[in-house]
């Protein structure tokens, strides 16, 4: 490690030239990665819910619609307005009545049930527009940005594609400022924790480099959701800033080993020596901890929704890019600007806590046994805390995708849409028959189907094969059902095991997909996903933290520590009378985890180390505190401010609950590892002398 050291040092500009090279294919890349909007693409393929939208997708070509509300215009103007968007690039098609009869024929010689699937009793029309590329496409987002364009007054576009389009546009008005901000408010932190006043702009600098290798070679995952393309700069900046932190704290302590004075300036000699000392004992002390926040956001790949796999892929390799560039890069940059660090300097605002470290080390009991009385309604309440899974109402109510699917729910009572498929071999009239015991079901306001057309008296022969092929195609019958309840709500949930239940008698193979479909299986999934990556996280940073101490009792104290925070974190929702997102409730306990643990490794390290310079027990872990409090402040302040900011900036629910639970999460973590931990370690240093290989033996006066 050493000889990599000293080429680092010698050779900076090179370093530094290779890197900056390295970011040209990094942009490429990362402009290049296709960045999907629609979380329920993540769900299992194998899912009933799934298989029908691989249906509707080949065989259909409709898994991508949108519906326009037209009220009170002219049959002139709507039909203009038709060939207009039908002739937009990505458009398929756009249906309306014009497809099935001549527009001079009057309405009422339509089918009834025709009748009310297009026009409400108030002079409002419905055009259904189908896109040739997927929901979350650029094709099919780039036709609804050209679709707003030629909507007239009245007139307002809704459903699936429309809302992510939506969610698009805001997305990337938004990234820029989640960045700025982040940046703006670490900057701030670093600098009132740091005496170099150029530091944190180096450590800015040191970080940029990572964070956009890692989004360079997302392009070799395919695609990264919009959810990880938000949060991943971020988070890698909070959970990355200790190893910044700790190679310039290591870098001055090997100058003062030197002999280097506060106030002295060191040789050239001298620098270059104490920067070889830091990378080597940098390396090996964030290779370990990084090794656990790793594995937490691994532990994140075992999520049966593999939007965790694209969290967890990301942020894992976030981290370990970080890790080369802290040895690295940062150095470089480091001895570079090493003489403007050393001229401009002013005294820190983050002090050590001098007085916090005595009065925990004092009254470890007491300071235990309140924790615990103030834990016990937090744990019981984290598991009371409500959820939605309708991630449309994370969204600005504003938007226009999400003003154009009110109107379908208002003038049309479409609040959402069952795609129903079943096999092509259905005779007419068990297909009929289907039809009426479908509409039977509670909330179940209208059912259409291909027989519906040839009940209202049309001839088969006469009816359009636009209309056919909506109806018929790859070997399956498909059927709409129009339901009044609210994806995600449990009513809608038991109106589609009873719409199941239904199918299934006539076709075993039979599916129902569509919004409602896929939120239901979201919701079975995600439960089991939270039980599956809490689990698998907590073993993953158990076993790596017994290695690392040789100890079968460290892991279990500062994992409990750690998940005790985070049982408070999604406890404070409930009282609070919040609701999360399902996703935070999945991630959130991962994430604070694989981000915080760094610090109970930090103390428990150093604990260690005085008590091998024999130290009593209780004044190992007051001095624990005491050094490692500033360096525990600076890296979770900048965690805070870095992810607070964007709560309190983004218009989107989603991201800013995801935000606030992580910001919330460091504050709470910190707090634990600087109050509760020392006194954890205090009370139970019998039991870790006697689990722990090579333990130092506590000396009197404990």
């Amino acid at each position: 490690m050493e000889r990599f050291a000293k080429f680092v040092v010698h050779h900076r500009k090179l370093v530094l030239l290779i890197a900056v090279l390295l970011l040209i294919p990094s942009a490429f890349g990362a402009v290049g990665t296709y960045i999907n909007y629609d979380i329920l693409t993540y769900l299992p393929p194998e899912l009933d819910s799934m298989v029908g939208e691989q249906y509707l997708e080949n065989d259909f070509e409709i898994a991508s619609t949108a519906m326009i509300t037209v009220e009170h215009m002219q049959t002139a103007d709507v039909l203009k307005m038709k060939e207009e968007i039908a002739a937009i690039p990505g458009v398929e098609d756009v249906m309306w009545t014009s497809d099935m009869v001549d527009v001079t024929v009057p309405r009422e010689m339509l089918p009834q049930d025709i009748q009310r699937f297009f026009y409400n009793g108030s002079g409002a029309t419905m055009l259904i527009v189908r896109f040739s590329g997927t929901s979350a496409s650029a094709e099919t987002m780039n036709a609804i940005g050209q679709i707003k364009t030629v909507l007239r007054k009245d007139c307002f576009i809704g459903g699936m594609s429309a809302i992510l389009a939506d969610t698009k546009a805001l997305i990337d008005r938004e990234m820029p400022l989640y960045v700025l901000c982040a940046v703006a408010c670490s900057i701030l932190v670093l600098f009132l924790s740091l005496k170099g006043t150029v530091v944190p702009f180096v450590f800015m600098l040191g970080i940029a480099f990572p964070i956009v290798y890692n989004f360079g070679t997302n392009y070799f995952l395919g695609q990264i959701s919009y959810i990880t393309q938000a949060l991943a700069t971020v988070l890698q900046l909070g959970v990355t800033m200790d190893f910044s932190i700790f190679l310039l704290h290591r870098y001055e302590e090997e100058k003062r080993r030197l002999g280097v004075g506060e106030n002295q300036r060191a040789s050239c000699e001298q620098e270059e020596q104490a920067m070889v000392k830091a990378i080597c004992n940098t390396a090996s002390s964030i290779a370990g901890s990084s090794l656990t926040t790793i594995a937490g956001f691994l532990a994140m790949c075992t999520m049966s929704l593999a939007l965790g796999k694209d969290i967890g892929i990301v942020m894992a390799k976030g981290v370990a890019l970080g890790v080369i560039c802290t040895v690295t890069v940062l150095p470089a940059l480091i001895m570079t600007f090493r003489k403007t660090i050393e001229r401009h300097t002013h005294r820190t605002f983050i002090p050590k806590l001098s007085r916090t470290a005595r009065f925990v080390t004092r009254h470890n009991v007491a300071v235990l046994l309140v924790f615990v009385v103030l834990f016990i309604p937090f744990s019981v309440a984290q598991s009371k805390t409500s959820v939605y899974y309708t991630l449309f109402d994370s969204l600005p109510q504003d938007m226009d995708g999400i003003v154009g699917t009110n109107r379908l729910k208002e003038d049309f009572d479409m609040t959402t849409t069952h795609f129903i498929l079943v096999d092509e071999g259905l005779s007419n009239h068990e297909m009929t028959q289907l039809t009426k015991e479908l509409e039977q079901v509670d909330g179940v306001h209208q059912v259409m189907s291909y027989e519906k057309f040839l009940g209202g008296g049309i001839p088969d022969s006469m009816i359009p094969d636009e209309i056919r092929g909506i109806f018929h195609a790859g070997g399956h019958r498909m059927l709409l059902a129009n339901s009044s309840y609210e994806s995600g709500s449990d009513a809608q949930n038991r109106q589609l095991d009873e719409l199941n239940a239904i199918v299934k008698r006539y076709d075993p193979d039979g599916v129902i997909s569509g919004e409602g479909a896929m939120t239901k299986d979201l919701i079975q999934v995600a439960d089991t996903d939270f039980r599956n990556v809490n689990i698998t996280s907590i073993l993953a940073v158990f076993a790596i933290i017994a290695v690392v101490f040789r100890s079968a009792s460290i892991p279990v104290l500062l994992v409990a520590a750690i998940e005790s925070a985070i049982f408070i974190n999604l406890g404070i929702p409930y009282f609070t009378g919040s609701v999360l997102p399902f996703v935070a409730s999945i991630v959130i306990g991962t994430i604070q985890l694989g981000a915080t643990v760094d610090y109970a490794i930090l103390t428990t390290t150093r604990f260690r180390e005085e008590l091998e310079n024999g130290h009593h027990t209780r004044e190992a872990a007051r001095i624990a505190v005491e050094q490692c409090s500033q360096s525990i402040l600076t890296s979770g302040l900048t965690f805070f401010v870095a992810t607070a900011s964007v709560a309190v900036i983004s218009k989107m629910e989603l991201i800013k609950s995801l935000c606030l639970l992580i910001s919330r999460g460091a504050l709470i973590s910190m707090a634990v590892i600087l109050l509760v931990l020392p006194a954890l370690l205090i009370v139970f240093a019998p039991l870790i002398q006697r689990t722990t290989w090579h333990w130092p033996k506590q000396t009197k006066g404990v």
